[in-house]
């Protein structure tokens, strides 16, 4: 996954969201309380994430929001646990 991030220590780090980001290559004790989101959360292959960025420091990190499973697997695993379980748990009413 190809990242818009450059992490160096001997270039100034400079926000140029969506295109580039120059980044320092730690975080500092500031990028706890200081990150703010760059932009909306963003889909590649089945990952969703999202580029943090410290209002300090610089320091800037891409930060995976969740895993999208695969659909067609979701769909065989719904419909294996459907027939399994299929008479054994009977309608609470």
């Amino acid at each position: 996954m190809p990242t818009i991030v450059t992490y160096t220590d001997t270039a100034a780090p400079r926000n140029q969201f969506p295109r580039r980001i120059i980044s320092p290559t730690h975080s500092g004790p500031c990028c706890f309380s200081a990150m703010q989101h760059l932009g909306r959360v963003c889909r590649e292959e089945r990952y969703e994430y999202e580029y943090r960025r410290c209002r300090t420091c610089g320091f800037t990190v891409r930060v995976i929001v969740r895993y999208l499973p695969e659909q067609a697997r979701l769909a065989a695993l719904r419909t294996l646990f459907a027939t399994t379980m299929k008479g054994k748990f009977s309608a609470v009413v």
